[in-house]
C-alpha cells in the first residue's frame, strides 16, 4: 500500500520568521530551494579563497557601476532565495539597505564549486534562468575551468560556454570589461 504524503514547502517570509524565533541561527549553513531549506557545504579554504578573489577582482574592475554582493541572499522567487557566492548588482546609491535584492537586480551570478558541481549546475542554475537572471558563472575549481551561462530560456540558459586557462570572458552587463579565466580561478 502506497502512502503519499504531502510536504510542507517554506516560502521566503516564513524561512525569516523561522530565523527571527531562532530555530535557524547564523551558524546554520542553509538556503531556501523550491520551498525547502537545503544545507550548505561548509566552506573550504580554496572555496574561500576563490571568492576573496572574484571580489577583489570585480571591485576593482567594476569600481562604482555595479554593487558587489558576496555570499548575500537573492530572491528568486516566493519559494527560492539562494545565497550566490557572488552577486554582481545594479548599482543603488543605498547598497540594497532599504530594498530586499531580487533576481531582477542580479546583472552576473558566480557560484564557486569545490565540490558542489552537479548541485550548482542541476538545481541552481535552472532557477537563476527561471528567475530571469541574464548571466551566470561556475567557477569549477576540481577542472579548472569557468562555465558561462548565458541567453534564457525558461527554466535554461541557451548559450553554455565553458571556458580554460588562456580564455577571456566579459560579462553582458559590461562588454568592456574583460577577465582572464586564470586570474579568477588563481
Amino acid at each position: 500500500m502506497q502512502i503519499e504524503v504531502t510536504k510542507k514547502l517554506f516560502t521566503v517570509d516564513e524561512y525569516y520568521q523561522m530565523a527571527r524565533a531562532g530555530i535557524l541561527g547564523p551558524e546554520d549553513r542553509v538556503e531556501l530551494i523550491d520551498g525547502e531549506i537545503i544545507q550548505m557545504s561548509p566552506i573550504g579554504d580554496r572555496h574561500a579563497g576563490s571568492v576573496n578573489r572574484g571580489t577583489r577582482l570585480f571591485i576593482e574592475a567594476f569600481s562604482n557601476r555595479a554593487v558587489v554582493s558576496v555570499q548575500n541572499p537573492l530572491q528568486l522567487n516566493n519559494y527560492t532565495e539562494p545565497e550566490p557566492d557572488i552577486v554582481v548588482l545594479k548599482p543603488r546609491a543605498d547598497d540594497y539597505m532599504s530594498k530586499k535584492v531580487r533576481a531582477e537586480d542580479a546583472l552576473l551570478v558566480v557560484e564557486v564549486s569545490d565540490k558542489t558541481l552537479q548541485y550548482d549546475r542541476n538545481v541552481k542554475v535552472p532557477r537563476y534562468a527561471a528567475a530571469g537572471v541574464s548571466e551566470v558563472w561556475i567557477e569549477n575549481l576540481e577542472a579548472g575551468e569557468l562555465l558561462v551561462y548565458r541567453d534564457t530560456a525558461g527554466k535554461a540558459y541557451m548559450d553554455c560556454r565553458t571556458l580554460r586557462r588562456g580564455d577571456s570572458v566579459s560579462p553582458l552587463a559590461f562588454p568592456d570589461i574583460t577577465f582572464k579565466v586564470e586570474a579568477l580561478l588563481g
